[in-house]
């Protein structure tokens, strides 16, 4: 296991309580030797004025042996864009509602984190999705972007209902009706896609699921396909919309009718560094309400 010297923190959330857990990062890994460079936004949070700044993108994989991200899911969601061609490991201290991608609680900052220096970690390398629009036949995009969770195709603020084609690796699958699609990576699968019907994916899976949101026609169901799936949406080139291509609820692509837009798996996974003893089930267990073990002493 590669021991971690020299520690990069990131915080985007403003706030209070992030504040505090950010200080309190620093100085348990100052006072465990380690270097902590900040992002040159984080360090403004920072009552310690002798910490390193830099800006994102001056941060580079030969500066820094870890990323810890102090939020929630959302910090974790864009700092995974912004630092994906680093390929440097990740961390969350979590400062959000339901931290799925953020492991750590405040509470056991210490000893969560002082178990990942001292090399007792595992690690799971997650896939983006990468989007593009394209218009009137040019191959040159006019837009593009990346998505850990999920890219949604939406028609904006209004409230009617979209027409597009679907195609998966250039064989036509259907048209449609609806609110709109989400693309979804397992890392994405309990986000909005599991709001809007869509199952609950293992983190490992090389697969993507597509959830139509309100479609038309009622026997319209998620499917689930290759994470190597080449997929294309087609607006129709009769809506009156001017639809939206949305990653991972941060930021949007606009599109027109008639415009294709292409997914697929971006180049570069994401590294995530979890405690030891971090389990999937168990997170879903806590974070979604599922039943614990039956007490069978009990049924006896």
């Amino acid at each position: 296991m590669a021991q971690f010297q020299r520690i990069g923190v990131v915080a985007q959330l403003r706030h209070p309580k992030v504040a505090d857990s950010l200080n309190r990062l620093v100085a348990f890994l100052k006072a465990d030797g380690r270097t902590v460079i900040a992002e040159q936004d984080t360090a403004s949070l920072l009552a310690d004025r002798s910490v390193e700044a830099l800006t994102r993108k001056d941060l580079t994989n030969d500066s820094l042996d870890l990323v810890i991200v102090v939020g929630g899911d959302g910090s974790m969601l864009g700092a995974a864009r912004s630092l994906i061609d680093l390929d440097i490991p990740m961390l969350g201290l979590n400062r959000g509602r339901l931290g799925f991608l953020t492991d750590i609680s405040p509470e056991q900052m210490e000893a969560g984190i002082g178990q990942v220096l001292a090399g007792n970690y595992k690690m799971s390398e997650r896939f983006l999705l990468e989007v593009s629009v394209y218009r009137n036949g040019n191959p040159e995009a006019i837009a593009s972007g990346i998505a850990l969770n999920d890219v949604v195709l939406h028609p904006g603020r209004s409230v009617r209902m979209m027409e597009f084609e679907l195609y998966i690796d250039n064989a036509f699958v259907y048209s449609q009706r609806s609110d709109g699609l989400i693309v979804s990576t397992p890392t994405g699968s309990t986000a909005y896609a599991l709001s809007a019907g869509g199952p609950i994916m293992c983190p490992e899976l090389d697969a993507l699921v597509l959830v139509p949101m309100n479609p038309h026609t009622l026997s319209s169901r998620p499917i689930v396909v290759s994470g190597s799936s080449e997929l294309e949406v087609r607006v129709g080139p009769f809506n009156k919309l001017h639809p939206k291509a949305t990653c991972d609820g941060q930021y949007e692509i606009a599109a027109e009718p008639g415009d294709a837009i292409r997914i697929i798996k971006h180049p570069k996974p994401v590294r995530l560094i979890h405690p030891q003893e971090h389990n999937f089930y168990e997170v879903c267990r806590r974070k979604l309400g599922w039943g614990s073990r039956l007490d069978t002493e009990n049924h006896s």
